[in-house]
Formats: C-alpha cells, structure tokens, sequence
C-alpha cells in the first residue's frame, strides 16, 4: 500500500525558514548537491516519523505537500485523472532519488508522487 515517505516545505526565504524549523525543533537541515536549490530536512533518527525537504516558494508550491511512495508513477497518474484529480508538474527524474510528480485532488489539495530508483539520472 502506498505511503507518505516525505514532506516538503515552500518558502520565500529558504534560509530563514530553515534556521526557524532548526531552532524550534531541532531538526538538522542540509543544502542538498544537487541541480536544484532544495535542502533536506532530518527529523529524527531511530523513532517514527519521516523526513522532508524545504524549497524556494514557486507557483505551484504553497504550504506543505505530502509525498507518497508509488511502485509505478505513471500508473498511479492515470489512476489521479481518471478518479477527478489532475497533475501540476508532469513526471520529472530526481538523479539518484527516482520520478516525481505533483499532483491535486479533486478539492485542489496538492500532492506528490514518487516511484523510488536510486540508478535515476
């Protein structure tokens, strides 16, 4: 059963909002190597719960998004669609993560999807 694995947080200043969520919570938040302005985001460790991401506040990310573990995304897109929702940014490869999409539902809660493949490039 698929499963949220991962949150993101938008924000017009990256940095400042990093520095809020480390002071408050403790939380270890690292720029990410990566091909886009993105920094990740440690809970914790060895307890439940689930790590995140913070980005730079764009159009299409407002708030918080949820992202669910999918074995097959373009599947589980068509099946999106085909239930009233639609998608807000199209399948896009994460290197060394797997393929992503965003998507809303049919209320316009966005939302993203993530088929896992660390040989993604």
């Amino acid at each position: 059963m698929p499963r949220v694995v991962h949150f993101e947080i938008s924000a017009d200043d990256p940095d400042q909002a990093a520095h809020f969520y480390t002071d408050v919570f403790s939380w270890k938040i690292n720029k990410w190597d990566g091909p886009q302005d993105y920094w990740l985001i440690t809970t914790g460790e060895g307890e439940p719960g689930i790590d995140g991401g913070l980005m730079r506040r764009h159009e299409s990310s407002n708030g918080t998004v949820n992202t669910i573990d999918v074995p097959d995304l373009d599947v589980y897109v068509k099946r999106v669609e085909n239930k009233g929702g639609k998608v807000v940014a199209p399948r896009m490869t994460v290197p060394g993560v797997g393929y992503l999409a965003y998507c809303q539902d049919p209320a316009g809660n966005t939302f993203g999807m993530l088929q896992g493949d660390p040989a993604a490039a």
